[in-house]
């Protein structure tokens, strides 16, 4: 080749270069002009059949660690893209790792997802769920899912599937310890309180997350309590009882929506397009996906829906767009679109709705955002993020009993600590703690010694093993939060803890669940204390000594014969990462306790289910004392009131309320009502009061409850100090679904009180008149 002609052929390709450069800056600048519909509409325009599939398919990737993704099956499904996302996977570089085949290798470059269960905290663990809406304090909730959303996005994590808000009232079922409680109002605030925490203002910001409602719907209501099974109630009590807060989660923006394993007017949720497409997207107006739970399609053969290819269409024409783990929609899809089972439309709809979110999270534009080894080593597990689970720890748990003051304990002299929950890291966190480092978590034990110092002895004796049972010991302790099982008899164990304890001038008994004996697939049918450890607190109470009950538990138990018996009970349920510090901050009197019961503690099983917003009979029992009564709607061997009722919990303090004030005793569908009380500090400590407003609505078109929370307020006072506290009540605290589902107020009387609990008569009452 001459010079000239090679000065030609160099002068070409560089021309060809600087087009192509130029081209590919202006296709990027076109593209970023683009809105995400637009931008979802191109993509969709290049994916073939089994690409868009794809995409609705969501395998677990527990086993793959930091070196083996490239070599996994998962990777080569990845590079064929055949995966939307992963789940169960925590490390940075492993994401990082795992992402890089996403939008390196494959043919479209679509980034992933990766979920985890980040329940109650990543690897900084708060309260469970349960425990944690104790509280009653929503900025808290907000921030310990802002905090948990900064450390699992550090660690590659983009999506949670919590917040969790099935309503229960049964306690035998294991995954009430996973929820909020009884009540839809407190339900509601904590579901837009999480899903704010999680998602922040941006979800395109490396430190936020998507959330993902669950489980929808009426998980909670199994029957008899047992996980799994089904559940079968009216539309009426539907949207009045159970529906707010998945709602509340909408309506605050939430993400993704997770279906539930049970079904619903003889359809699994999986499949119900009622509910997921009429009920969801059409009334709601929900724009997001939906997500199976773990092999929820699958499961619907063993309902008797059909076999695979058969429940997977039924899915996905319903309005499941994501398959957890089944593999159902990978599998049979093509086939059914062959067959015009399903059609081309139902699947792009799906896959437009799994695309989008990838936008949303800024996933096109930067896909490792979320996988930042640096950022992980830095803003995880941080001292300030632990210093934070230790507050919000105590201000969980809830004092119910402290009689002749044997609480706040002086931090002298000889305390014994004694029980199987005392010296168990492994347990302080809970359930549903997957990304916790267990072993960090500070138990019982250490955390007395680190609280008084030098300034008291703390003597310790395990006393008792969890069970007498060792089978069922096995299961209460699984996923490594394992009690190493003391060789020696009972009796030993017994006599040594007695032999401890009679040294000492107070005894702390650490007591009750495991972390696992709530949860999922952990339903019981027994709820009280088990028996080996009953006999160990019996025996203690009868050394004479004070004894403090240190509650350990994941569900309300049936503790008549302990809160009768034993003089102080202050219930922790499982406080997390900083479980030790917490509980000693509490007992000593560093923190006052505040928390105040959102499910009602029964007092035996037989009542259950038991919540305070029931509906009358028409054979109410009538006298207050709880006698029994023929022909009355009560029990022969147990009074109607439960143990513990909802909204209730002690204080170091006394908190005195004053006359009720109303604004008005008559309002009508445009106006406003004002309730206002006085609440006073008369005890001898600083502490916080849950300041609760109920109202009864006495007659209605269909029955309605005796009593509904409709507002609720945490109060600092200092001791003397009074507050005045109001609330304010308009139409919409009024309104409920009617027989027909419209969502109405019905003009007449209604009964309205503010409490400390739900245990009170109501005095005071006021009038909404006829519209205008």
């Amino acid at each position: 080749m001459n010079r000239l002609k090679l000065r030609n052929t160099l002068f070409l390709i560089t021309f060809s270069l600087l087009f192509m450069s130029c081209q590919s800056q202006k296709v990027t600048t076109v593209q970023n002009t683009l809105s995400i519909e637009e931008k979802v509409d191109s993509l969709m325009k290049l994916m073939t059949l089994e690409e868009k599939i794809g995409q609705l398919n969501l395998p677990s990737a527990g086993q793959i660690t930091t070196g083996q993704a490239t070599n996994s099956d998962i990777a080569g499904k990845i590079e064929k893209g055949l995966v939307g996302g992963l789940f169960n996977i925590k490390s940075a570089a492993s994401i990082h790792e795992i992402q890089k085949i996403a939008v390196e290798k494959s043919r479209l470059k679509i980034p992933l997802l990766f979920g985890m269960d980040v329940i109650h905290g990543y690897k900084t663990t708060f309260p469970i769920p349960l425990g944690l809406s104790s509280s009653w304090d929503m900025d808290l909730i907000e921030e310990t899912a802002r905090v948990a959303a900064k450390e699992a996005s550090a660690d590659g994590i983009n999506w949670t599937f919590s917040p969790m808000v099935d309503i229960s009232r049964d306690p035998r079922w294991g995954r009430v310890s996973e929820g909020s409680g009884e009540d839809i109002f407190v339900g509601s605030r904590i579901a837009e309180a999480m899903v704010k925490g999680y998602q922040g203002e941006d979800l395109a910001l490396d430190n936020t997350i998507m959330a993902c409602v669950k489980h929808f719907a009426l998980y909670g209501a199994a029957e008899a309590g047992r996980d799994y099974n089904t559940v079968d109630m009216s539309k009426i009590r539907m949207y009045n009882e159970y529906l707010p807060p998945y709602k509340a989660a909408v309506d605050a923006g939430v993400g993704t929506v997770m279906a539930s394993f049970n079904e619903i007017d003889g359809v699994p949720a999986t499949g119900n397009k009622w509910l997921l497409t009429d009920l969801l997207r059409k009334d709601w107006g929900f724009n997001g996906f939906v997500v199976t739970d773990y092999t929820g399609i699958n499961e619907m053969i063993a309902h008797g829906m059909g076999d695979l290819q058969q429940v997977s269409a039924l899915a996905l024409k319903a309005g499941s767009d994501m398959d957890m783990v089944g593999e159902g929609f990978l599998t049979t899809l093509k086939h059914s679109i062959d067959q015009d089972k399903v059609s081309i439309v139902e699947l792009d709809n799906a896959v437009k709705k799994i695309i989008t979110a990838k936008y949303k999270l800024g996933l096109f534009e930067h896909p490792y955002q979320y996988s930042n080894v640096e950022r992980a080593n830095k803003e995880v597990f941080t001292k300030e993020n632990r210093r934070f689970a230790r507050r919000v720890s105590a201000e969980s748990m809830v004092l119910l009993k402290n009689e002749n003051n044997v609480l706040p304990l002086k931090k002298s002299g000889t305390i014994a600590l004694i029980g199987p929950l005392s010296n168990t890291a492994l347990n302080m966190s809970g359930t549903w703690s997957v990304a916790t480092d267990q072993e960090k978590s500070i138990p019982l034990l250490e955390g007395l010694k680190t609280v008084v110092g030098n300034k008291a002895t703390i003597v310790h004796a395990k006393g008792s093993n969890v069970d007498y049972d060792i089978d069922f010991e096995k299961r209460v302790t699984m996923f490594g939060k394992e009690i190493p099982r003391d060789g020696r008899s009972d009796k030993d164990l017994l006599d040594e803890a007695l032999k401890v304890a009679s040294n000492a001038d107070v005894i702390v008994a650490a007591i009750g669940e495991t972390a696992e004996f709530s949860g999922e697939s952990s339903s019981v049918t027994n709820l009280q204390i088990p028996q080996v450890q009953k006999e160990l607190l019996n025996a203690l109470l009868k050394t004479g000594k004070p004894v403090v009950l240190v509650l350990f538990t994941g569900r309300p138990l049936a503790i008549t014969e302990e809160a009768k018996n034993v003089p102080a009970i202050l219930n922790v349920w499982f406080p997390g990462s900083e479980a030790g510090l917490a509980i000693s901050d509490v007992l000593f009197g560093d923190v006052n306790p505040s928390g105040k019961l959102t499910a009602t503690f029964p007092m035996n099983v037989g009542q259950v289910p038991i919540f305070y917003n029931h509906k009358n009979t028409g054979r109410p029992l009538g006298n207050k004392e709880g006698r029994f009564e023929k022909f009355k709607s009560n029990y022969l061997d147990v009074k109607n009131e439960p143990l513990y009722p909802f909204g209730y919990g002690l204080s170091y303090t006394t908190f005195d309320y004053g006359t009720l004030q109303l604004s008005t005793k008559e309002i009508s569908f445009s106006e406003k009502l004002t309730a206002s009380v006085m609440v006073t500090n008369s005890g001898n400590y600083d502490g916080a009061e849950v300041v609760q407003l109920y109202i009864r609505d006495k007659i209605g078109s269909v029955t309605r409850p005796v009593k509904e929370l409709k507002g609720f307020q945490k109060i600092f006072l200092k001791k003397g100090e009074s507050k005045k506290v109001s609330f304010t009540l308009s139409i919409e605290d009024l309104k409920f679904y009617n027989s027909e589902l419209n969502f109405i107020a019905e003009p007449g009387d209604f009964d309205i009180a503010i409490a400390g609990s739900s245990d009170f008569d109501f005095e005071e009452g006021f009038v909404l008149k006829n519209r205008e």
